[in-house]
């Protein structure tokens, strides 16, 4: 069984539904970071977008353009992950609480605060009767979607998925997660986040949708090999479940060209990576997106996204690489690691298939 990622779209800070970023990253200017948005009369038709929040716009077109560059008409199932889901409705509907005296309340803003309602609109759009499910799990939400959508592919109860990540940041949310350390007090550049650990990071919000496959075609980005995840492992119990997922897909380790983590420049983060590193991947380049894309709860997205872009084009430019001055070429094989907390941990091994 080979489950391929045929194409992927985000909405970001960065430039919206390209790969731009890959060449010529915009490289945030601040701490509290909204999402470009993109046109999307050319995905949702005004009435229906006027219903909709911006979350649910942004996963719609996302799932639509995956779907177009991955030549798809119909996914057989929609698994998103989310952290919070619509947290723009879910502040309208508690303020609304509030003025109204709970009274007389709308009821869009409730019925968009729900967290599975992301899926849910993305399959009512796509006219999608499949199989539909949405995962909330903080940071490990979208790395759940993705092992979900692996084992229906084991199963054999899929030959097509859309695997998403969404989540969005407001003023009200980004003061909130401040007062707990989630985001830096001074100013973070590029430069800062790596060299100086801190507390916290910078934020950003997340609208990934990537379409995976059975069969391999002309638009195929990379395969899949496999994905575990573990709960509180020692870093012993990490390294054997990397050496058994590297035996199983036949693979050495010398064989990895880099690794991607989602470090972030917050301390407590990032010493979790580093261990890691030391203990099992001794010596392989590291790749980081979290300065490009900002910290949120489905940043993991991204990570798959851009190590699936990655070995796309065989190449990993200098800004994606944790330390180095030049680009590494000929990438054939990468480590996608995640964890939340240091509790829930995912390792993915990627291949490419050019």
């Amino acid at each position: 069984m080979s489950v391929y990622i045929q194409s992927a779209a985000q909405i970001s800070i960065q430039e919206p539904l390209t790969e731009k970023w890959f060449a010529e990253p915009h490289i945030p200017a601040g701490n509290f970071n909204l999402s470009i948005e993109p046109d999307y009369k050319s995905f949702i038709p005004p009435a229906e977008s006027r219903r909709m929040g911006r979350l649910l716009k942004r996963a719609v077109t996302t799932s639509k353009e995956a779907l177009r560059k991955g030549g798809c008409e119909m996914p057989d199932a929609i698994i998103s992950g989310t952290g919070l889901g619509c947290i723009e409705n879910t502040e309208k509907f508690l303020n609304a609480m509030l003025d109204n005296g709970e009274e007389c309340m709308p009821p869009t803003a409730f019925m968009q605060s729900t967290h599975n309602t992301i899926s849910s609109q993305v399959a009512l759009t796509l006219k999608c009767h499949g199989y539909n499910s949405t995962y909330s799990q903080q940071g490990f939400s979208f790395d759940s979607a993705l092992l979900d959508a692996f084992m229906q592919f084991e199963l054999g109860k899929i030959g097509t998925a859309l695997v998403e990540g969404h989540d969005e940041m407001t003023p009200d949310y980004y003061n909130m997660l401040g007062k707990i350390g989630y985001w830096r007090k001074e100013t973070a550049d590029t430069e800062k986040l790596r060299k100086s650990k801190g507390v916290g990071s910078i934020s950003g919000s997340s609208s990934v949708s990537i379409l995976l496959s059975d069969k391999l075609n002309d638009n195929t980005l990379c395969e899949i090999k496999n994905i575990v995840t573990l709960h509180s492992p020692n870093k012993s119990e990490i390294w054997n479940v990397v050496s058994r997922l590297l035996a199983k897909a036949g693979v050495a380790m010398s064989d990895i060209d880099a690794v991607v983590v989602g470090l972030s420049g917050d301390a407590e983060n990032d010493s979790v990576y580093e261990s890691v590193m030391s203990q099992c991947f001794t010596d392989k380049p590291v790749v980081w997106y979290k300065h490009l894309f900002g910290e949120s709860f489905c940043a993991s997205a991204f990570g798959m996204y851009v190590a699936a872009t990655i070995l796309n084009n065989r190449f990993i430019p200098k800004h994606l690489l944790y330390k180095s001055d030049k680009g590494i070429n000929n990438v054939k094989n990468l480590i996608v690691y995640n964890h939340f907390h240091n509790k829930n941990h995912s390792i993915t091994l990627l291949q490419s298939i050019k």
